[in-house]
Parts: structure tokens; sequence; C-alpha cells
């Protein structure tokens, strides 16, 4: 547990707002918010801007066939892939070589979230974050449970704690690693879920933020895996 990387900005911006439970400006004010119904033609296009498979929403799932799963999205959540990466996309572009490998470093493939980031309330906002990084950005990195190391360091930048060291964790036939963090948020606790795993030249990673252990493993259970579509 000794590998320390760097995460790449797209992933740390992801994961932090999540963590943060999304405040006011988060997101850019003027996007809509999408329903978890059909939402592919944007993913599709942006899969053809980077050897990276986008996948796809459609009835309240999210499927990506060359890593070989999907996840459900619970009904009435709100789907805010498009907005994360734009977020990302605009800061990259500020740089000529943060734009250049922006493709190639990492993708938020899925970001939902139990209501509409803007919208303030007392309770944990629910979210899901799946998110795809190239293996390449981290030198020496072996095994899924390296990529804890940087994973355990956004997470405590945002006042989270890990529970337990990570465990290699079955998704039914899969064997992925997983790691759980918490937070103390004033009389409440937020709970943080990460999955990881090397798939393709990618690290995938798969975060489930909650306001209670049933609450994150519910999210947890609507992952699932198929065998990986071949390569074209």
């Amino acid at each position: 547990m000794s590998f320390r990387g760097r995460l790449s900005l797209k992933f740390f911006q992801a994961i932090a707002l999540a963590a943060c439970a999304l405040q006011l400006n988060a997101l850019p004010q003027s996007a809509s918010p999408p329903d978890s119904g059909t939402h592919t033609s944007s993913l599709r296009a942006r899969s053809t801007e980077s050897s990276l498979d986008a996948g796809r929403v459609s009835a309240g799932v999210y499927r990506n066939p060359s890593f070989g799963f999907t996840c459900k999205i619970p009904a009435g959540w709100v789907v805010r892939t498009e907005e994360m990466n734009a977020r990302d996309d605009k800061g990259a572009n500020s740089n000529n070589e943060a734009a250049k490998d922006s493709g190639k470093s990492g993708h938020v493939l899925l970001a939902a979230f139990s209501r509409p980031p803007e919208a303030r309330a007392e309770d944990v906002n629910g979210s899901i974050l799946i998110a795809a990084e190239s293996a390449a950005a981290y030198p020496g990195l072996k095994d899924a449970a390296q990529y804890f190391g940087p994973v355990t360091e956004v997470a405590k930048a945002q006042g989270f704690e890990m529970d337990d060291e990570p465990y290699e964790f079955a998704v039914g036939t899969k064997v992925v690693v997983r790691g759980d963090f918490q937070k103390d948020v004033g009389s409440r606790v937020m709970r943080q879920s990460t999955l990881v795993m090397l798939a393709r030249g990618y690290v995938v990673s798969f975060t489930f933020i909650g306001g209670t252990e049933d609450e994150v493993e519910g999210l947890v259970q609507g992952l699932s895996f198929q065998p990986a579509a071949l390569k074209k």
C-alpha cells in the first residue's frame, strides 16, 4: 500500500463535488437536470472523441459493454455526467498540455444524484460516481488495491476517514477491491464506498455515497458485471 499517485483533475473534481454533497455553484447553473431515462446521444458523441467507451443510460440503467458492467440508477435521480465532464474540460482548456491529455487521463462515465446538485437540503445527497482513468497515469500500479493510496488522500481532504483497509469484494462472479469511508456532517454521517478494478488499461472506480449503510449497500447492489465486449 506504499504506492502513491496523483489523481487526474477530472476525478478529483468529481469525487470532491460528490463528497461535499455539491454546493450551489458546483455545476453550471444553465444546465437542465436530465432524468434517469434515455440519455445517449452526447454520450455516444464523447465516445468517438476518445478511445474510452462512455457507455449509455437507458431506462434507468447505465450500461458499459466495453468494461462489462451495468449500474441501476434509482427512480427520480438526476444524471449530470455531461456537466461533470464539461466542467473539467473547461478547466483543461485553460492549459494546452492538460487539454491535450484530458481525453487520455480520465473520464467520468456516470454521475447521478438523488436530487439536483443545486437543490439545497439537510439530508445527504445520495450519489453514484463512476470514473475511469488511464492506468498509464500511475507508473508502478500493479493492482487495484494500490489505487486506494490516492483515493484515500482525496477522501481525507474532504473530511472522510477510512473504516478499515481496502478489501476484496465480490459483485456476482467479479471480484473488485473496496474501501469504505465515513464523515460526520453535524448530527449526520455521510458514508462512501468506493470499488475499484483494473480493465483494458484503465482504472475503473465506482463510488457510492449515502446517509446510511443500508442506503449505500442498496446502491452497490445495483452494480452488476457481464462479460466485456470484444474490442473491434
